[in-house]
């Protein structure tokens, strides 16, 4: 036999399967990263100290100004992150939720997550040279380039990487005494690729002095969300392009594209 519940009642009874999901939703573990702004490091000079970038077989030159890779730094793919962090940070400037699998390979432990992101940058770092010595047309036979960089993983420091190799080798100074920062992958061939994160990204290289970051092309909206004052995005598509840009902002003459 059914009988009718009064309002109160009937508001009690719904009430509590909705408290059990808001607990649920305050103590369950969720998905997400929280990163914030993480280490940046001048490709032309020391990381811990030993020199970034090393080359032999090829007569180098002095470099003025800093050529800063940026990275974030993320909770590990072990965190339990709960719904109280998330809120936390989705008010803070910075501090970003990501989704974990957008940060981490998923289903990896720990340590197979370092491995991958060192084989990362190790790939990364091949790119680097190959895009570089390509661009300067060198023989990559011929000249023999050591890239070092302690404690950083992934593929997104290429494009600084290949930058710091061409003001080494190439003539001129491609900095003019300016501290650049960016970020982006690369590509044999000399292609920049987007990464991920560059609003933290642009927050450390300010941070770290900065005062221009190169940043993917097709990033330029995220990046311009929460630009901090007195940086200079510049947009780039190719290495040849980034070394154009900064030749042309060091001169004084030319373009440099914006976002």
């Amino acid at each position: 036999m059914l009988s009718r519940l009064t309002r109160p009642q009937f508001l009690a009874v719904c009430g509590v399967p909705v408290v059990a999901l808001l607990a649920t939703a305050v103590f369950a573990p969720l998905p997400f990263s929280v990163a914030r702004p993480g280490l940046t490091a001048d490709v032309l000079g020391e990381n811990q100290g030993a020199e970034v970038i090393t080359i032999s077989g090829a007569p180098t030159h002095e470099t003025s100004g800093q050529l800063r890779m940026t990275t974030i730094e993320a909770t590990g793919p072990d965190a339990s992150i709960h719904l109280g962090d998330v809120l936390g940070s989705w008010f803070d400037t910075d501090r970003a939720v990501m989704p974990r699998d957008a940060v981490y390979p998923s289903g990896d432990d720990v340590s197979e997550i370092e491995q991958y992101n060192q084989e990362q940058m190790k790939e990364s770092q091949d790119s680097a040279t190959a895009a570089a010595l390509r661009y300067l047309r060198m023989d990559q036979d011929d000249v023999d380039v050591e890239l070092r960089l302690e404690d950083v993983g992934g593929p997104s420091a290429g494009l600084l990487f290949s930058l710091g190799i061409v003001d080494k080798l190439g003539a001129g100074d491609l900095t003019g005494g300016k501290v650049v920062a960016g970020t982006g992958t690369i590509t044999d061939d000399g292609k920049v690729g987007a990464v991920g994160g560059v609003p933290l990204k642009t927050q450390a290289a300010r941070r770290d002095g900065a005062t221009v970051f190169l940043v993917p092309k097709a990033e330029c909206s995220d990046a311009q969300a929460e630009l901090p004052k007195g940086l200079r995005l510049i947009p780039v598509t190719t290495l040849k392009g980034a070394v154009d840009s900064l030749k042309a902002l060091e001169s004084g003459k030319g373009s440099v594209p914006a976002c």
